[in-house]
């Protein structure tokens, strides 16, 4: 019963994304509120605010690698490794994007997020619904992740741009994962943690939606470098959790 009601939300988030009309890429989008250059670096502190997901991407896989793996299920390490390589992406192509904001450069920006989206979705999957399913979703999953963007590249270069796939692919996570977290037990403690990210998540977006805004309080950060800031810290919330957690009770 519990997976036919997700399988029905899933289905109801695709087509209320499909009933509206295609979506084009905003060129406004481009337009940050903090264009400073320093060191001879292009809108610098939207480029340097990236090393945040370096750090947790290294430390990520440095940890998966070299440490005792209590907190993670072996059959989903797959998934734990690709995670933190799509942070430890989003660092380098997030920051090649702000060097030169625009519609080709936001692919190397939007290619390894979603590769990190797929991969985490498929780990909560894995730990809650089915730990078979999680596994078996990785590679599905990240293929739609990675064809939702060059889908949009591809609408885009046509003419006639359509955000749809991308928008599903980044927000129906998020939307899913309450879900699963509600309706099944936990296979770890500090289940707060997923919670941790979506709040953190969150606020990235708030932060982002009002970039301007932040920037003109005091001409120190923009909203949009501290959105990766906030969003680097729901990644370091979940490598915390994997380093800390323990079976739960509730298993």
């Amino acid at each position: 019963m519990k997976t036919r009601l997700l399988l029905l939300f899933s289905l109801i988030l695709v087509a209320a994304v499909f009933w509206v009309e295609p979506i084009p890429q905003d060129l406004a989008y481009h337009q940050f509120a903090d264009d400073r250059s320093v060191f001879s670096i292009a809108n610098f502190w939207n480029v340097i605010s990236n090393l945040p997901f370096l750090a947790v991407g290294v430390a990520g896989l440095w940890f998966l690698r070299t440490r005792q793996r209590q907190g993670i299920i072996d059959s989903l390490y797959p998934a734990y490794i690709v995670f933190f390589v799509g942070v430890l992406a989003t660092g380098f192509g997030s920051s090649w994007y702000h060097l030169a904001p625009d519609n080709n450069t936001l692919v190397w920006d939007r290619l390894p997020m979603t590769i990190a989206f797929m991969a985490l979705f498929a780990v909560v999957i894995g730990e809650y619904v089915c730990q078979k399913s999680g596994r078996r979703l990785l590679i599905p999953l990240l293929s739609i992740g990675a064809l939702s963007v060059f889908y949009w590249q591809y609408t885009e270069a046509g003419g006639a741009g359509d955000l749809r796939p991308y928008a599903l692919v980044q927000f129906m996570p998020i939307a899913l994962i309450p879900v699963m977290l509600l309706l099944y037990r936990p296979t770890f403690d500090l289940k707060w943690m997923y919670w941790g990210m979506i709040m953190l998540y969150a606020f990235s977006k708030l932060f982002e939606y009002f970039d301007y805004t932040v920037f003109d309080l005091g001409h120190v950060l923009s909203g949009h470098t501290i959105k990766h800031l906030v969003a680097a810290g729901a990644t370091a919330f979940f490598l915390y959790g994997v380093a800390s957690r323990r079976i739960s009770s509730e298993a």
